[in-house]
Formats: structure tokens, C-alpha cells, sequence
């Protein structure tokens, strides 16, 4: 073996990158070198302590070669006052690899967020000297690169990774009862938080907070339904249709560019037009009252709070969907009004009517879509029927099993078709076509009500179509985070759950906003899976004095993952300095 010098030039200066290589004699009598370690960038005096350190002995000769590693073709550099310590180079060891790329980024996106430093100074370190705010940015990190149970973290995921190391702690900072007790002081900082993000997406990526959008969803727990009342744990509409399960409500306030704001957890029977009066209460008591536009879905808002939002000092600007069924109600004086081309592929009606503005929009785009979902839930339903139709099943049964059947085809399908099962439980079905008609006609359809004073009618449907990023943060929450389920049982759980789940969207929300200028087209997920491929190993060379030469060592990233690097603006750190334990021993871990 021996280390091999790879040269290139960069910003003007040369760069020298070493790796451990050995010779190997194959077919045909010929040598091929194979790479065994990559040491990274060694400077002349690195490499000095270098030759200095890793003296190699010759069991053999019974002598060591101190420059036996370095290629010949160098001038030999100065000579270091150091000890020399001879390494036994046959008896090289590689073990505890670990992931260290992702966990890497991670702790750099919570650092850039200036996390370390507000719950530092809010979280203090314990009497038994537990780092309060280094458990937390496990905790967070984990949900974002690798999300499960805090048992998981615990017994399995903690020790395949490299966040001891970067962190500087050991595996007593994932102890079970550590993990729990440092849910337990987060929701007290919930308020600061919000205040401290405000800010650091102005300062990071110049937000506005003009505009707010504002929606709902749930998440399931995986338990019997609780005898407290005032556990939030209860049976509601459930997104997730998981109506068997308990749930709660979460809210949440994002920027256009999906950057969020707040989050309030709420019991599971809340109602959605139960909530935006308190919100948007609670908004201006956060940030100052003032003309700020809420984007909401149908379902939302009440006519009261509706009302309430108008009549308001300041105003309360809205924009809000409104259920297709309300074309209904509007179609003959819709029907009077000009269609106005917006683009190519939109049109729009407006119709102002009491101090509002209705705005009926047809995208084709969008008509495509709806078009190719609702053939496939109604291909796939029908089919259903006909597999239901041919089986001999109970009344009861056959009507479960045509409940689920519903359920998984949506109203979008399940609604076109007439379903009737006899008291004998004869199943017929029948396709209604005027439904089928109408359905048809409305595909790409939106109709809008606001109370913005907007000429522009473009405005006003791309201010909607924004709502797809508060929809795209509850699929990362839920999805990517692993919001759901839930197996926390106390109340103060629940909610610090939700506290680090949130931690983690701001994260992948920090790093998304990067890769939109860097590299537009990549999400978070498939970044931080292409960086879990740079690993972390431990390279012990034993010596002829019986102690261990530990070498912590990355792994060379692929081409792609460089590259992505390199765009990003991200420099992988220097490799850590060698260091002399004893045989088979174990030192102490300090941040890289």
C-alpha cells in the first residue's frame, strides 16, 4: 500500500488530494492499483506529520520505512520535531460505518437557521449535563432524514449515523427518558419560535407576509378513544379516512413560497369554519394588524366571519374558494357576463355582486387533470361494483364492503353512479349521465369570491393557485416527516410531537428555497437521499507499540452528489485529525 497523490487546480490554486492505494497483480501478469481509503487534501505539512505518524514497520526486517507511503516523484518536505509512531499498514481495520451526508446538511440547515443559537440560550443544560439543545436537533434532524418512533431513534437509528460525531455527543443524549423529558420544555418556546422565523425568512429570503394562506387537516393516533374531556383526542372528520381513529386538528399559516409561519393544534372534533375567526385573531396579535390578503379553501370561512373580515379596521382581505355547487346559484348571471382571456389556457367571468367579487375561472390544464383522475376513480369503482355484484355476500356485508368501495373512489366517481341493494341484498347500479354531464361541463372550473380590489383577474387566480403550497407542506408533514400516526398519549406529547415535526418542515422548507436558485427541479428528499451516500468510517491502524492509530475518514462523494455540492455553494469540511488510543480502546467524541 501506499498514498497516491491526485493534483488539480481550482480558484487558481493547486490542490493536492491523497488516498491510500494498494497494488494488486491480476491476470496477464499485469498490476492495477486499487483505491482503499480517501484521505482528502494533505498540505505539505500534514503530510510532513504525516510520514512522521504513519512510519511504516516491517515485520519482516524487523525495520520501519518512514516514507515508504509517499510516491517518489515528490520533493521529501521539511522534517517535523515529532514523535514517530510505527504502524503495522497489513493490519488495517475499517469499521463502524456510518451515514453521514445527510445528518451533515441537516445540522447546517439548523445552524443557517440560527436554531442552535435561540434554543441555547432558552433550553439550559441540565445538572447531569445533558445538552438540551443537542437532543433536540437530533430529534429534528431524525424526523427530517430518517422519521419514526423516538424508540426507533433510541435502539436502532442514533448509532448508524455520524451525528455523535458531529455533534460531539454519545449515545447517552438518545437515551429513551432523555428524548421524553426534552419534549416535554419545548411548547413553552412555541411563541419565540414563530417570532424568531418571521425573521429569519425576511433576512434569508426577503419573505412578505402580505399574503397568508391558511388551511387544515389531521392526524390519526393509533388508540382507544380517551375518557378525558379535555384530552384533544377525539372523533371528527378525518382527512386521513381514518374515521375509526381518534385525532387531532392542525392548523397552519405558510407564505406563498410555502415558508411557514404558525401552527396551532386543535381537538379533533373541531370544525374547519370553526377556526379562522381565532386565527386570524391570533395573526394580528403576533405580527400587527393590517391589510393582509388570507388565502383559504371552501369550507373555511362562514358568512358571519366573512362579513366580520370585511367590516374590519383594517380590512381584512380574502380570497376563498367556493364549492362547485355554487355555480348553481350564480349561473344565469354568470352566463351574462364575457368571458376575458387571461392566457392561453385560462379564461375568466367576473361578477361583482355586494361588495365582492366572484370570479369564475376554466383552465384547461387543470380541466385535464380532473378529467384523467375522475375516468381513473370511476373505471376503478365500477369495476368494484362488478366484482361486488358477482359475489354471494350478506346485506350487511355487501353494504360495508360497497362503504369502502365509496370511500376509496371519492365523491369525484362514487357520486355518478346510482347504487341500490334490495332488502334480499341484490346489488344494481346504474351510471347517471346528467350527473356525468355536468361534471364534465365543470371540469377546470373554479369559481372565487374576494373582497380585494383587483382589476387584474390574473392576480386573483394566481394568488389561489398558491394554496397548492400550504397542500404541499401537510404531504411533507405527513408524508415525508411522518407526521402520522401519532403513539404519544399525554396531551403536552401531542404537541411537542407537532413542535419537531414543525422544526423539521422549516428545514426542508430552508433547503427547498435553496434548490429553486441552485438546482430548480430537485426536492429536499432526493438531496438528502443522494448525501445519506457519503459515509463515515473509522480507519484504526494498530501499532508495533500496542496502541491504535484512529483515522476518522469520509467517504469520497460520486461525481452527481459533488456537482450538486458544488451548486449548492456547500463545502464539505476538512478530514479530521488522526488520533493515538490504546488497543481496542475508546475515545472521546468531539464535534467534527
Amino acid at each position: 500500500m501506499f498514498l497516491k497523490c491526485s493534483m488539480r487546480r481550482k480558484d487558481g490554486k493547486e490542490h493536492r488530494s491523497w488516498s491510500v492505494v494498494e497494488s494488486r497483480r491480476v491476470a496477464g501478469h499485469r498490476v492495477v492499483q486499487r483505491h482503499v481509503l480517501y484521505l482528502g487534501e494533505i498540505n505539505d505539512s500534514q503530510r510532513a506529520a504525516w510520514e512522521k505518524s504513519l512510519a511504516v514497520f516491517d515485520e519482516q526486517r524487523q525495520e520501519s520505512l518512514t516514507c515508504a507511503l509517499f510516491p517518489e516523484d515528490r520533493t521529501p518536505p521539511p522534517v517535523l520535531d515529532v514523535t514517530a509512531v510505527q504502524v503495522r499498514l497489513a493490519a488495517l481495520r475499517l469499521e463502524r460505518p456510518r451515514s453521514w451526508g445527510a445528518c451533515w446538511l441537516a445540522d447546517g440547515l439548523w445552524r443557517e437557521l440560527k436554531l442552535d443559537e435561540f434554543f441555547a440560550a432558552r433550553l439550559s443544560v441540565s445538572r447531569e449535563g445533558t445538552d438540551w439543545e443537542k437532543v433536540l436537533r437530533i430529534l429534528a434532524i431524525y424526523r427530517l432524514v430518517s422519521p419514526g418512533s423516538e424508540w426507533r431513534l433510541h435502539r436502532h437509528w442514533f448509532e448508524t449515523t455520524a451525528l455523535a460525531d458531529l455533534l460531539g455527543v454519545d449515545a447517552g443524549a438518545v437515551a429513551d427518558d432523555t428524548l421524553y423529558r426534552c419534549l416535554d420544555l419545548l411548547v413553552a418556546h412555541k411563541e419565540e419560535l414563530f417570532a424568531h422565523l418571521r425573521q429569519r425568512w425576511s433576512d434569508l429570503f426577503g419573505a412578505r407576509y402580505e399574503v397568508l394562506l391558511y388551511d387544515l387537516t389531521s392526524t390519526y393516533f393509533e388508540c382507544d378513544a380517551p375518557g378525558d374531556e379535555n384530552d384533544p383526542r377525539r372523533f371528527g372528520y378525518s382527512r386521513d379516512r381514518r374515521g375509526d381513529c381518534v385525532q387531532v386538528v392542525v392548523a397552519l399559516v405558510v407564505t406563498p413560497e410555502g415558508l411557514p409561519l404558525a401552527y396551532e393544534m386543535m381537538p379533533g372534533n373541531t370544525a374547519d369554519k370553526t377556526t379562522l375567526r381565532a386565527m386570524v385573531e391570533l395573526i394580528g396579535q403576533r405580527y400587527g394588524k393590517a391589510e393582509r390578503i388570507w388565502v383559504m379553501d371552501r369550507g373555511i370561512p362562514t358568512e358571519e366571519v366573512l362579513a366580520e373580515l370585511r367590516a374590519s379596521d383594517p380590512r381584512v382581505q380574502y380570497l376563498v374558494g367556493t364549492p362547485k355547487g355554487g355555480l348553481t346559484k350564480l349561473e344565469a348571471a354568470l352566463a351574462q357576463r364575457p368571458w376575458q382571456v387571461v392566457r392561453p389556457s385560462l379564461r375568466v367571468k367576473l361578477l361583482p355582486q355586494e361588495g365582492e367579487l366572484y370570479v369564475l375561472a376554466e383552465s384547461r390544464a387543470r380541466a385535464g387533470k380532473e378529467r384523467g383522475m375522475r375516468q381513473r376513480r370511476l373505471k376503478s369503482y365500477w369495476h368494484r361494483l362488478g366484482e361486488l355484484a358477482g359475489q354471494e355476500l350478506m346485506r350487511d356485508e355487501l353494504l360495508q364492503k360497497l362503504g369502502a368501495a365509496r370511500d376509496r373512489a371519492g365523491r369525484v366517481a362514487a357520486g355518478l353512479v346510482r347504487v341500490n341493494v334490495s332488502a334480499a341484498g341484490v346489488l344494481s347500479y346504474q351510471l347517471d349521465r346528467v350527473k356525468l354531464r355536468v361534471a364534465r361541463a365543470r371540469e377546470g372550473r373554479y369559481l372565487l369570491r374576494t373582497n380585494l380590489s383587483v382589476n387584474d383577474p390574473e392576480t386573483v387566480w394566481r394568488c389561489y393557485m398558491q394554496l397548492v403550497a400550504v397542500e404541499e407542506a401537510f404531504r411533507t408533514l405527513k408524508g415525508d416527516l411522518g407526521l402520522r400516526p401519532i403513539f404519544h398519549r399525554k396531551a403536552g406529547r401531542i404537541e411537542a410531537h407537532l413542535f419537531v415535526a414543525f422544526l423539521a418542515y422549516c428545514l426542508a422548507t430552508t433547503l427547498r428555497q435553496q434548490l429553486r436558485a441552485a438546482a430548480g427541479g430537485l426536492m429536499p428528499r432526493v438531496v438528502l437521499e443522494k448525501l445519506a451516500t457519503v459515509q463515515l468510517l473509522d480507519v484504526i491502524l494498530p501499532t508495533t507499540d500496542d496502541r491504535e492509530l484512529l483515522l476518522v475518514r469520509r467517504t469520497e462523494p460520486t461525481r452527481d452528489v459533488a456537482l450538486l455540492l458544488e451548486r449548492m455553494g456547500r463545502r464539505l469540511p476538512a478530514q479530521p485529525p488522526p488520533r493515538l488510543r490504546a488497543m481496542g480502546g475508546i475515545t472521546k467524541v468531539e464535534p467534527m
